[in-house]
């Protein structure tokens, strides 16, 4: 038998068989139903089904993100620990963050004014730009990396912590498929300072019945509650280091 945490991650992962469409929220649903955990009432809301690969262009992207890089660095390589790595980031992930910024679900001062201004096909293209940019990461702390792969590659399942490459793959490049999101060479203070607010209910502070949701947030948070401050440091740094 699955354990908890697993059998939400299955149910947000399995298609629902019609082509071009994503997995709705009704398994995932079903699935926190099934293992007694709550979800909000807004939980039904609609789930974004994005595709940026069907009309997104590199060049277009780039010229549009000029901007960006006053924050988010040349190619998408910040160097302020705190502001993310944009480069090699699944374009599916990086078109629901930005619509998800529009919509006022994912609160930020600074992000939400900028996403306002995009139109879809500037979402698009911006989405596909960045994952074609190499990230260029920093050092693990040698002192919790370690803990961190262990975390990463196994999880704890006797408090049913699955381990995150399930999801964000081996090499920390995420899934194009289910819209995780690649990890490797992200900033340790961003993944940390990201999981804190994934467990507070930060993250998507904005979300309500009226208004898109994250595909995989209820997952993310419904994991990161469960890892203690130690973990969160030790994987953040693991993720860092990985290329």
């Amino acid at each position: 038998m699955s354990h908890p945490v697993e059998a939400l991650a299955g149910a947000c992962r399995r298609q629902d068989g019609k082509a071009g469409r994503r997995p709705g929220p009704l398994a995932a649903l079903a699935a926190l139903a099934a293992i007694g955990l709550s979800a909000p009432a807004w939980a039904a809301a609609p789930v974004l089904t994005l595709y940026p690969y069907g009309d997104g262009a590199v060049a277009a992207g780039a010229a549009k993100s000029a901007v960006c890089a006053a924050c988010h660095g040349p190619n998408g390589n910040s160097t302020n620990p705190l502001w993310p790595r944009l480069a090699g980031q699944n374009a599916v992930y990086l078109d629901e963050q930005l619509q998800l910024f529009k919509a006022g679900v994912r609160n930020n001062p600074v992000m939400m004014p900028m996403a306002t201004m995009l139109s879809d096909q500037d979402i698009d293209n911006i989405s596909v730009y960045y994952q074609a940019q190499t990230p260029l990461g920093d050092e693990a702390d040698p002192s919790y990396w370690k803990a961190g792969q262990t975390l990463y590659d196994y999880g704890d399942p006797s408090r049913s912590i699955p381990a995150c490459r399930a999801c964000h793959g081996p090499i920390g490049t995420g899934n194009l498929a289910s819209g995780y999101p690649a990890l490797r060479a992200q900033h340790a203070q961003y993944v940390i300072k990201e999981l804190q607010d994934f467990a507070s209910g930060a993250r998507y502070a904005g979300a309500g019945p009226e208004k898109p949701q994250s595909r995989n947030g209820y997952m993310m948070a419904t994991i990161a509650k469960l890892l203690t401050p130690e973990e969160i440091r030790n994987v953040a740094s693991y993720v860092q280091g990985m290329r």
